[in-house]
């Protein structure tokens, strides 16, 4: 059921946006940024409305002898149409994550299987570098630690364009491999995995830092050794003394480590906060789709048989090469619309 007095508020604040925006009065921006959000939901209320009247139209020309036929014809492919932009209406009239449009922070972690887990963590931290590529994303990254082999023992990655935070959410969670590791020389498939924590990217006016709640210290950056190596004290380690979260950045410049280092705390913090409501709303959500669960084992990788599983929706598909190459929208595709039909069930709509 369609909540009419909901699509006339939505459409009146719309005008009454329209008419701020003409007139060039209030905050231009806030108001631009709620009207380019509202006019996607606006624009399909409008086709709903226009759909129905079609109908009411098509109906009344039945008793009139010169129309009927042609009533006839029309009435089949606008009944048809009805439901479907009654659904699409529905999901534009979900409510919406607000972080869901910001930048991201993505953490890349190896955790079971030794060195051939941090081999893996490399191997996802290039999938998403090409994912964002071809989104156009900016992908930088700004803390890794490597193993002398080529894998990662951490990575953390700033993510910024349309809708980041918004597609890569799901991606949080335990990703495991099932392949014959570079360090086996017996041929034998081995199982290991690597956590993945996607983070929405936090703002100044979302979480208040107390300067006194801050240990700042300098040190030499670690490195695999070679000419790239850090030899002055420039890299900086914050750690946030009431929530025990210590970051690191290890730039040439200790202004623009100390720079990167609070923008990731305020994220982690964030983030905390985030995880926080989350439960508190809903303790009985927690196997839902995106719920974020860092130890939860979302996805299985197996290179035998070029195979991916997302055991949340249970999802398999055979085009493993393509998904390790940055081919995730089917999936990314996939997890959305899941989550979505969860939130239209809890509705009930």
């Amino acid at each position: 059921m369609i909540p009419e007095d909901r699509l006339h508020q939505i459409t009146s604040r719309f005008e009454y946006l329209e008419a701020q925006m003409a007139e060039g009065s209030g905050d231009i921006a806030a108001i631009g940024k709620e009207y380019s959000d509202l006019r996607p939901v606006v624009e399909q209320i409008a086709e709903w409305k226009q759909v129905r009247a079609d109908i009411s139209d098509a109906e009344a020309m039945l008793s009139d002898p010169e129309m009927r036929e042609l009533a006839l014809e029309e009435l089949p492919d606008l009944k048809a149409r009805l439901p479907k932009v009654e659904h699409a209406l529905q999901l534009a009239l979900l409510p919406r994550d607000t972080a869901d449009a910001r930048p991201a922070m993505l953490e890349i972690r190896p955790g079971t299987g030794g060195e051939e887990a941090a081999l893996f963590a490399g191997d996802l931290l290039r999938m998403y570098q090409r994912y964002s590529e071809a989104r156009g994303w900016r992908f930088e990254i700004i803390e890794e630690q490597s193993t002398e082999i080529g894998g990662i023992k951490e990575v953390v990655a700033h993510i910024t364009g349309t809708n980041v935070f918004a597609r890569l959410k799901y991606e949080s969670g335990v990703h495991r491999v099932q392949r014959v590791p570079e360090t086996e020389s017996g041929g034998r498939i081995h199982t290991s995995a690597a956590t993945v924590a996607v983070l929405p990217e936090a703002e100044d006016v979302d979480i208040q830092i107390n300067a006194n709640d801050l240990r700042i210290d300098t040190m030499r950056s670690s490195g695999a050794g070679g000419q790239h190596v850090n030899t002055t004290d420039s890299a900086v380690r914050i750690t946030h003394i009431p929530s025990g979260i210590v970051v690191t950045s290890s730039e040439k410049s200790q202004h623009r480590n100390r720079e990167i280092a609070m923008q990731v705390l305020r994220t982690r913090l964030f983030d905390m906060e985030r995880q926080k409501v989350d439960a508190e709303r809903s303790a009985n959500r927690k196997s839902q789709v995106g719920s974020g669960d860092r130890s939860e084992r979302i996805r299985t990788y197996n290179f035998p048989q070029g195979r991916l599983t997302d055991h949340r929706i249970g999802l398999t598909l055979y085009k493993l090469d393509a998904v390790m190459a940055g081919d995730l929208d089917d999936i990314i595709d996939a997890l959305a619309a899941d989550a979505q039909a969860t939130l239209l069930a809890e509705m009930g709509a």
